[in-house]
Parts: structure tokens; sequence; C-alpha cells
């Protein structure tokens, strides 16, 4: 069993930077073939794929948020991360991190598609 938990700041005013943080257990991050995604789905809207780094470290972002969005991994703590910079309120969103065997994450439309996923993490982007 996999289990991915996904933690971060919770409320950030707008232009600042969001962390988040995915901690991965019973898998590793660099395990053949698996792609780690972060998504988010703000309230009301469908959900969003934010961009993937691979079990070989290659990552791949939605051509929407590539200018500020920056997905890392730390192998040692077996986490991921998400850094997104300039936030303004339409960031405001659950985010999620999740796992897939293929490429095709990109195009997912829901969490089920994947063969695991975290609970969230809200996060609120208020003045």
């Amino acid at each position: 069993q996999v289990l991915l938990r996904e933690s971060g700041p919770g409320l950030l005013k707008p232009s600042q930077t969001l962390n988040l943080t995915c901690t991965v257990s019973g898998g590793s991050i660099t395990a053949n073939y698996y792609y780690w995604s972060w998504l988010r789905q703000p309230p009301g809207k469908r959900l969003e794929w934010i961009g993937y780094i691979s079990f070989s470290g290659t990552v791949y972002y939605s051509p929407t948020l590539e200018s500020r969005a920056i997905i890392s991994r730390d192998t040692c703590k077996n986490e991921l991360g998400l850094q997104l910079t300039s936030v303004t309120p339409e960031d405001t969103a659950v985010y999620y991190c999740a796992r897939s065997p293929d490429t095709d994450a990109a195009y997912f439309t829901s969490l089920d598609q994947f063969d695991y996923w975290g609970r969230g993490t809200q996060v609120t982007v208020s003045s």
C-alpha cells in the first residue's frame, strides 16, 4: 500500500510563493516506471494537472503553469515538492499529489485514474 500525504502552509497572501510537500510511504519515488503528479482543484471547478516528476527525475509541466511551477524531489526523504510562485486568489484550490504508471497522467481528469493519491491539502490565497 502506497500512501501519499500532502502538507503545506494553508493560507498565503497574493504574490507569495507556495511550497508544498508530498510525503510518500510504502513505495519509492524512484521505482520504475512511475510518474508522480501534482494536481489541484479550485472550488467549483474541474481537476487541473500541474505537472509530474518521473522515476528518473524528468519533469514535465502543464503549459499554463510551467512559468510559475517547480516540481522537485528528495530521494533520501522520499518526498516530492511543489513550488508555485507569485500566487493569486485564482490559485486557491485543494492540491493533490498522485502516482501513475505512465505519462498519460497529463490527460487524466479525475483522481481515480491514478493508482494512488493523497487526501489533498487546502491552499487559500487571500489578502
